[in-house]
């Protein structure tokens, strides 16, 4: 089967089970990885690559293969098993020994698709500019040669010293009797919420716990507000304090307060944001461009330093240690912790929400209600052939009447009316939408205005 270049994206690997991935593939993604820590002047000697699957039905062959590709390069892995995203990150960075790792997960997506991230052992992820096209041109072309073999595979469950982290850094004791519900996804979430939640006085309603790579219930995508539908009814039904969703590989998030609304991604990332500032006082913050800008406001009146950051974990994680940032936000609520290797946790985003509720002892609607001061539009999708003719025709329109443009992904432009950002998808062949006012009837004729010029 001939291996398609598209596959290999700017964040991860990630296609179609039928036609564009195989075992074989698999296998070579374990001998390049191998061979690109080489290049880069890595010393496997008593050293380690950590490799981990999701629930999908081909995870585990190609975790098989993916393993045989390292250890006929004679380097040793560790075998983490049925694990989810951040639990697998962070036993590629907090242990000296792991060098790196392969987690076979397609995280959201739909059943019909499977994939690879790779992340170095540092905690910085292998994409677009840092691997990924050595990974590709190596996985397609390369001819490896005989394996040497010698590698061994063992195996360890670091799920006890990730909780031990994401602990050590919430008052815990602090927690009130709250009740809330969390719904799994049928994904990964259960490799650790139902663990550590325990040990907390809180009542937990679990929703579709059971890994399931068919998605039975609903896709596992809670940035899709109409898959968080069972979760606004369940919250109602049982009178929960809020609501807490997971994607595919836990990764992300998804909130809901005690109306069974959903909590818009930036007032999320402004909470959080706020609570990591203060035991971090003046530290640096990073939000993505298409974020309301109530989170730099926000976090700028406490103290912070802020910046505007492109899309897409690889990018940010890397801008992260760059800046020494303590904390990053995406609007896809992707949440990123610097005393967690720069890495996403959910696990403890429920935490500080836990005890953010339980300190402020009122509902989360009206702890989040003084934040809602801007009207964001969401985000609009278009498909359209030229797209960088389009960008450009929308900048030369707005440029005059603009008071800041940035094009550090896509255009953003600052205007008197608020702002708006168009950008090519980096996993879609679409141009997206994001804008603000200060009122929804302004957002509403702002999306009509520029819809127009994109798709004329």
């Amino acid at each position: 089967m001939q291996t398609p270049k598209h596959i290999f994206k700017a964040y991860d690997i990630r296609g179609l089970v039928d036609g564009e991935l195989s075992e074989e593939l698999a296998y070579r993604i374990g001998r390049s990885f191998v061979h690109l820590l080489r290049n880069e002047g890595v010393d496997f000697k008593g050293s380690s690559i950590v490799v981990g699957h999701d629930m999908r039905e081909t995870s585990i062959p190609f975790q098989k293969c993916v393993m045989q590709g390292i250890t006929d390069e004679g380097v040793d892995v560790v075998n983490i098993g049925l694990t989810s995203t951040p639990v697998f990150n962070f036993a590629c960075a907090h242990i000296a020994t792991h060098v790196g790792g392969i987690m076979i997960t397609a995280s959201h997506n739909p059943s019909e698709y499977n994939g690879f991230k790779i992340t170095r052992g540092n905690g910085l992820p292998v994409g677009k500019g840092t691997g990924m096209e050595d990974i590709r041109d190596m996985s397609i072309d390369m001819e490896f040669d005989a394996p040497r073999g010698g590698g061994v595979i063992g195996e360890k469950d670091v799920r006890g010293l990730y909780e031990e982290r994401i602990f050590s850094l919430v008052n815990t004791e602090e927690i009130a009797p709250l009740h809330i519900v969390i719904d799994g996804g049928n994904g990964m979430g259960n490799v650790t919420f139902s663990r550590w939640l325990k040990k907390l006085p809180v009542t937990v309603t679990y929703m579709y716990m059971e890994p399931d790579g068919t998605f039975p219930n609903h896709e596992a995508n809670p940035l899709k507000v109409e898959t968080l539908t069972d979760l606004q009814a369940k919250v109602l039904e049982v009178g929960a304090d809020f609501g807490f969703a997971l994607d595919g590989d836990a990764d992300r998030l998804g909130l809901v307060d005690e109306k069974g609304v959903v909590v818009d991604a930036s007032y999320v990332a402004a909470l959080i944001g706020l609570e990591v500032l203060k035991k971090n006082p003046g530290a640096h913050m990073l939000y993505d461009l298409r974020s309301s800008q109530s989170i730099p406001e926000l976090w700028e009146a406490a103290g912070a330093t802020t910046q505007k950051s492109t899309i897409g974990h690889a990018l940010i994680k890397v801008l992260m240690k760059e800046t020494q940032a303590i904390f990053a936000s995406e609007l896809s609520l992707h949440l990123y912790y610097g005393d967690m290797y720069n890495m996403e946790s959910t696990d403890l985003s429920l935490l500080y929400v836990l005890y953010i509720a339980s300190r402020e002892k009122k509902p989360l609607s009206d702890i989040i209600a003084p934040m809602k001061t801007y009207a964001h539009s969401g985000e609009f999708n278009f498909e359209v052939e030229d797209k960088d003719g389009v960008m450009k025709r929308i900048k030369e329109i707005y440029a005059e009447e603009a008071n800041e443009i940035l094009e550090i992904d896509g255009i953003w432009m600052r205007m008197p009316w608020g702002w708006f950002s168009v950008r090519k998808s980096n996993t879609e062949p679409v141009l997206r939408l994001n804008l603000e006012t200060h009122s929804e009837e302004e957002t509403r004729m702002r999306v009509a205005e520029l819809k127009k010029y994109i798709v004329s």
